[in-house]
């Protein structure tokens, strides 16, 4: 695969510019996936992207910096003003989980982005988050940090219920209650109990232009993705707003719902094993959540082609 690596000092961002060789495509997609522009994940996801027809263009923080802390959203506008340098015309964004809330709040903030897939999002803001394993903790909130800056200052979040290093602890412990490898959903409700989500924190959704698909399902673990998705929805219907939004919700298929192709090009062997051993539900309902992401490879794939 080609590739290119991109840094903040020469180009304004970190990233890696997967071009499609087989095609001369005047479409691109910005995949915000994981912790690092060139990982495995990132990789599989561009080889993905090439066969819907599109070049790939991967952002992240820093090369492999394991965590989001005050992320300058400025870099977003320098990959789009990189990809209409390679002749792109359209631009899409692709996110999951804390990145599916960058790609919501990318897009709200950059018109040029025309298609938006955001997987297990929230609809606010979340507090920054490092993966240093300070103490032992695989992950601890950052020092009253936000996930996303804006012109230098920290766009408002909502904050987590717990501190470092009650945060992991309080993690690990819902993880084993549950019986999954990771889990979260207890602590970010107990987060919007202490702090009801206010207005400046929630993502503004109805500012984004273009196409908008946000992906969950109801057994997630991480966060009631679902609830998030509605309210969604629900603040579409009272503002104006020109986007075409369209949810798509599961029953089954916990926090990985991912197309079912893409994620076997992560993990060729053994993909559904992965799901089951991190979370409960899909080691309960296997088949419905292969269903799911079935589902989601056939409607991803026709909304992708329509784009």
């Amino acid at each position: 695969m080609q590739k290119r690596a991109l840094s903040v000092n020469d180009d304004g961002f970190y990233g890696v510019w997967y071009p499609n060789p087989k095609v001369k495509s005047a479409r691109a997609i910005i995949l915000m996936l994981g912790d690092s522009a060139d990982s495995r994940m990132v990789c599989s996801g561009a080889t993905w992207i090439h066969r819907q027809g599109f070049h790939a263009l991967a952002v992240s923080p820093e090369k492999k910096a394991l965590g989001r802390h005050n992320e300058p959203l400025e870099r977003v506008g320098k990959a789009i003003a990189f990809l209409h340098s390679q002749g792109c015309e359209k631009i899409g964004v692709l996110g999951a989980s804390a990145t599916g809330m960058m790609a919501l709040v990318a897009a709200s903030y950059y018109p040029d982005i025309s298609l938006t897939i955001a997987m297990t999002p929230p609809d606010f803001v979340i507090e920054g988050y490092y993966r240093d394993k300070a103490d032992g903790a695989l992950e601890r909130p950052g020092n009253q940090e936000s996930s996303v800056s804006w012109k230098g200052c920290p766009l408002p979040y909502l904050p987590y219920a717990y501190r470092h290093p009650t945060y992991w602890q309080k993690i690990k412990e819902e993880a084993k209650a549950g019986d999954n490898i990771l889990a979260a959903r207890n602590m970010f409700d107990e987060s919007e109990r202490l702090h009801p989500l206010t207005e400046e924190e929630k993502i503004k959704i109805e500012r984004i232009n273009g196409k908008v698909v946000c992906i969950g399902a109801e057994d997630d673990a991480l966060w009631d993705t679902c609830k998030y998705i509605r309210r969604m929805q629900q603040r579409l219907k009272s503002l104006p707003h020109t986007c075409d939004f369209e949810a798509l919700m599961y029953e089954h298929g916990t926090h990985f719902v991912f197309p079912e192709s893409m994620l076997k090009l992560m993990l060729p062997i053994g993909s559904g094993l992965l799901v089951r051993f991190m979370f409960k539900a899909a080691r309960e309902y296997p088949k419905e959540c292969r269903e799911t992401r079935l589902d989601i490879d056939r409607r991803l794939m026709n909304i992708l082609s329509r784009w």
